[in-house]
């Protein structure tokens, strides 16, 4: 017992912007999956404002605690049925009582989470408007090199605006009741009060967010994300899909959720408000926004049409700035659930109208793609915890009746063991405009699969965590053009002898079909394309002030095909975070060799507050970043960040306008926050 309560209250050391190792592995999969990261910050702002303002875990509802993204519906299914058994918690030892909950969990849940008293609620109102903290940041980023696109000797197409990335943000918050802010992001290349751009910034966002004001749960206006059921027919949030974590395979988030990130595709912008009577929660929104897209103009049907939207955010060459706001899409939808206490049942529609209609071009992959004018999807979600079993799903259809189903299942097997399983079997032609569910692919269309999960803790110290994804795709795909199927596997062990010491070494195979490259047949035909990678990193806490970290990764691509590959990372992490003074950071230093785009190895890196970076490496090359803090006083705050990579047999770096003459890229970035 004192060995547990040791080492729960002894975690390993964690900076404020720190997240858990499992949370940097998912972030690191999706921008595998995708090929590009999210810039959607909103998750890192709450666990910063959970650090200074943690749940109270004897007033939080389910809605709070799935806001942390750390625990799963059976932890808050059992958390909350034991506060109701044995009444509020006296202290956060009670944690380990609580069936489902490991030390793992416990140990990082416990900087976003306190236990006290509660505040009667009309004292909460009073206090809204001026007990809450209002903040100022200031963030600029520059690549120092000169790319082609800045050069004003080259007589083609050059970026319209300056190199610097420009983003502000004012933000007002009371606790996780009230908040309300603006944001202005301007991205390299971009105008700034000029051209497109003449009214400053090329991108702004407005939101004001309340909630838990008698039966009304949250409302919203301005900019807000709407995440329904299982995704799939609406979730604008940022969600993970497969990783480590084994048992995050279910969506959970309220409908409503505040927006103010720097991503100009994934949210609405009008009003929303959810309102709850007894077990009866029924939410409501509209909203209408302009959207940046492929304009075609037809001139033999004399119809205009759009062939794609444009989810970048990029507005700075003269093309891309004419496909800036030319299309205007008009959003409705509505949820209703009926929430018992450990089962709830849900039904959910959206419907969007776009001024211009949708064509996409005309290829074997794009036949089912969403076309026309109107789009609407419906859907039916549930779910059901009975003792150490939870269940969840969603059915969904779309305007032409097309379907969706994702059924899951979480198990606590024992104290010792978890395990998730899910089914999804998804129409090759089910379409949705802003889904986004735990799929192989981006969007949920065109799969069937089964995931199965195991965690296994064995001993104090140790874990094992395991996936297996069998799936496949009945109907053609981008540089797909057959039905295939593919598998993935993932086996991670981690030990954790101490409190200075955390070791994980994990093995990650996927095997996935896809064209031949390079192909001269006339006819297109799939092979096997495996990848493997073996990655192990080592944690140590040198001292209350200093941790070292070391992590190496090899990858095979194709290991015995035609188009073999093969990829290496090592990098060494010293994080530094003196007690009590005001100057924090961190320096990495990188080696990686690989033989080309398909051994690349994505890397999270630490970042200014409230950012993180993900490249992908490939090459050969060597790569360091610092990254400093320094808090003038309580109040003011500064940040820096100097990253360079510097490539070997290399006499240029990147591509078309981004292309910088010589062998390496630096990045400089700049961040202020004042708190009033």
């Amino acid at each position: 017992m004192f060995l547990i309560l040791f080492i729960i209250t002894c975690p390993l050391f964690i900076p404020a912007q720190e997240i858990p190792v499992s949370s940097e592995q998912q972030l690191e999969n999706q921008t595998d999956a995708d090929q590009s990261e999210t810039e959607d910050d909103n998750w890192l702002q709450d666990l910063e404002h959970f650090r200074k303002t943690p749940v109270n875990l004897n007033t939080a509802g389910a809605e709070e605690l799935r806001q942390l993204r750390i625990i799963t519906d059976l932890q808050i299914t059992n958390l909350i049925a034991y506060r109701n058994l044995f009444g509020r918690f006296i202290s956060i030892y009670e944690l380990q009582a609580i069936p489902s909950w490991d030390i793992a969990t416990i140990k990082k849940i416990l900087p976003f989470i306190t236990v006290s008293a509660a505040i009667p609620l009309a004292e909460e109102i009073r206090k809204r408007f001026r007990g809450g903290e209002h903040s100022l940041l200031l963030r600029v980023s520059q690549v120092v090199e000169k790319s082609k696109g800045f050069d004003k000797t080259n007589s083609g197409t050059r970026y319209l605006g300056s190199p610097q990335r420009i983003l502000f943000r004012y933000r007002y918050v009371y606790k996780n009741l009230l908040q309300f802010g603006v944001l202005g992001d301007k991205d390299a290349g971009e105008q700034f009060l000029k051209g497109a751009q003449n009214k400053g910034f090329d991108f702004y966002s407005f939101h004001l967010f309340i909630r838990k004001t008698g039966i009304i749960q949250s409302f919203a206006l301005g900019d807000f994300t709407v995440n329904m059921g299982q995704g799939l027919i609406q979730w604008q949030s940022l969600a993970f899909k497969k990783s480590v974590d084994v048992m995050g395979i279910k969506r959970q988030s309220a409908v409503l959720r505040p927006y103010n990130s720097a991503g100009e595709f994934y949210f609405h912008r009008g009003a929303g408000i959810t309102i709850r009577k007894r077990n009866f929660e029924s939410t409501v929104f509209a909203s209408l926004r302009k959207l940046s897209a492929n304009f075609v103009a037809d001139t033999v049907n004399n119809e205009d049409f759009i062939s794609s939207f444009l989810n970048s955010g990029y507005h700075r060459t003269n093309s891309e700035a004419a496909d800036r706001n030319n299309l205007t899409q008009t959003s409705f939808g509505a949820a209703l659930a009926y929430k018992a206490a450990r089962w709830h049942a849900g039904i959910n529609g959206v419907y969007y109208h776009f001024s211009l209609p949708v064509q996409k071009r005309d290829e074997p992959y794009n036949l089912y793609a969403i076309s026309g004018k109107n789009w609407y999807n419906l859907s039916a979600d549930y779910s059901y915890t009975y003792k150490n079993l939870h269940f969840f799903g969603e059915a969904a259809t779309d305007k032409n009746f097309n379907y969706a189903f994702i059924n899951g299942l979480l198990v606590s097997v024992d104290a010792r063991a978890d395990v998730s399983l899910l089914h999804r079997h998804i129409s090759p032609a089910y379409q949705a405009v802003y889904g986004n569910a735990f799929t192989e692919n981006t969007y949920p269309s065109n799969e069937r699969g089964f995931y199965a999960g195991i965690t296994i803790r064995p001993a104090i110290g140790w874990r094992i965590d395991a996936y297996g994804d069998v799936f496949k795709f009945p109907w053609l795909k981008y540089l797909v053009d057959a039905p295939g199927h593919s598998t993935d596997f993932l086996t991670q062990l981690t030990y954790t002898p101490n409190k200075q010491t955390e070791i994980y070494t994990r093995f990650r195979s996927e095997a996935k079909q896809g064209n031949q490259p390079d192909n001269t047949t006339t006819t297109n035909y799939l092979v096997f394309l495996p990848r493997q990678n073996w990655r192990t990193q080592v944690s140590y806490k040198v001292s209350t002030s200093f941790t070292l970290r070391t992590r190496a990764e090899l990858l095979w691509y194709d290991k015995n095909g035609p188009n073999r590959e093969n990829g290496f990372l090592l990098f060494t992490d010293v994080l530094f975070k003196p007690m009590q003074k005001p100057l924090s950071g961190g320096i990495r230093l990188q080696y990686f060799e690989t033989d080309g785009y398909n051994s690349r190895i994505y890397a999270y890196e630490n970042d200014v507050l409230y950012s993180y970076s993900i490249p992908a490496f490939f090459d050969k090359g060597f790569r360091y970043y610092l990254n400093l803090n320094y808090d003038i006083t309580g109040k003011i705050s500064c940040w820096l960040r100097w990253a360079q990579t510097i490539y070997r047999d290399k006499s240029s770096v990147g591509s078309g306008l981004d292309e910088i003459p010589g062998n390496s890229r630096t990045e400089l970035r700049l961040q202020a926050r004042f708190i009033f």
